[in-house]
């Protein structure tokens, strides 16, 4: 067991609105789907969650398909949702979902060809 605090629904459904719109909370887990292009996107996907993951030593459940991955995470230390899952979906979120052609830098960002594409931005 552990100490850390566990967020009521309430807390949670507030929480993933203003901060991790694309989340939600089903089952006792936040979750969230990417939508890739083709089983390579999904890999680069599933890869980037697992490298994160385990650099913060926080593990998700993931799910994949063709063209897609699910994430699931729930502290099950602590029987719950704590600030380490929200802390590893908006690091996860913002690393999965890093698009450089919308930002102003060199950098181009997966071209449209879908040749190329590897994962569909919301």
């Amino acid at each position: 067991m552990t100490d850390e605090k566990t967020y009521t629904v309430e807390e949670i459904e507030g929480y993933l609105k203003n901060n991790l719109p694309n989340w939600y909370f089903e089952n006792g887990w936040i979750r969230r789907k990417y939508k890739t292009s083709g089983w390579k996107g999904t890999l680069m996907v599933i890869n980037t969650i697992g490298h994160l993951a385990e650099a913060a030593w926080h593990h998700p459940d993931i799910s994949a398909s063709y063209a897609f991955v699910i994430v699931k995470l729930q502290n099950h230390a602590a029987k719950g949702i704590t600030q380490k899952d929200f802390s590893l979906a908006e690091k996860i979120e913002s690393v999965v979902q890093w698009n450089p052609s919308t930002e102003d830098n060199t950098l181009e960002g997966t071209p449209e060809d879908p040749r190329f594409k590897y994962i569909k931005y919301d």
